[in-house]
């Protein structure tokens, strides 16, 4: 008796699903917007290039005012105590594809080894640093949220190679009061090993003491730091999300 209960539920359940048409779950209510992807180091259709290679500075200011001062070419390398620079335009959810490289002479060791460094909203540093073979605190390593998170694995390339970081960045939401809503996440992917996964931000980067969650607004610049290393950057654009 219980099996054949059992069976006319199943045939129940069938029928049920028979009974629903495919066009019940066919989804038309946005329409994905057409990219083209980029082929080989050019970005996507939609992305804002923020440095191609043409020399030009244009997309960049200082940190302390005025003109952005780093040497400009083909590629864009810190110039020692010029200070670092920030983007004119603001961002905040978004896709940042950035391509680095760390001096081939190899001056130095742990933190004063090709130490630049990539500022979220000018807040939220993913760490740039020679760390092949090169001893330091883990969470301070190339591809660490500074200070915060330790990355997956260490996917550093030799110095004198370029590198890319994919980050996927999700900024933080402050209420009217300034209490923060929503942490910030991220993602990062090193040289095409993914070394972030998702990963929640904590507050500010600080070189000394806890990270700070003051409001700020939903967007602002991204910074790259002077860290008195000559470390290049080339091939920098963005999808805002």
């Amino acid at each position: 008796m219980k099996k054949i209960i059992a069976l006319i539920i199943f045939s129940g359940f069938i029928l049920s699903i028979h009974s629903q048409k495919p066009k019940e779950t066919e989804d038309w209510s946005g329409k994905p917007e057409v990219v083209t992807p980029g082929e080989g180091t050019q970005p996507p259709s939609d992305a804002i290039v923020l440095y191609g290679g043409a020399g030009d500075l244009d997309k960049w200011e200082s940190e302390r005012e005025g003109p952005a001062r780093w040497s400009a070419g083909k590629e864009l390398t810190v110039v020692a105590r010029a200070g670092g620079i920030k983007t004119k335009q603001s961002f905040g959810d978004m896709q940042l594809h950035i391509e680095w490289r760390s001096p081939a002479e190899v001056k130095g060791d742990g933190q004063g080894r090709g130490n630049s460094g990539i500022f979220l909203m000018g807040k939220y540093e993913v760490q740039v640093l020679d760390s092949y073979n090169n001893k330091t605190y883990y969470n301070g390593q190339a591809g660490s949220i500074y200070k915060q998170t330790i990355p997956l694995v260490n996917a550093c390339l030799p110095p004198g190679e370029w590198q890319t970081y994919e980050i996927i960045f999700e900024a933080p939401v402050f209420s009217e009061d300034g209490t923060k809503k929503s942490s910030s996440y991220v993602t990062v992917i090193h040289n095409g090993v993914l070394i972030q996964n998702h990963v929640e931000i904590l507050g500010t980067t600080e070189f000394i003491g806890k990270p700070k969650n003051t409001a700020h607004p939903d967007k602002l610049p991204i910074h790259l730091q002077d860290h008195g290393n000559p470390v290049s950057y080339r091939n920098i654009w963005v999808r805002e999300l």
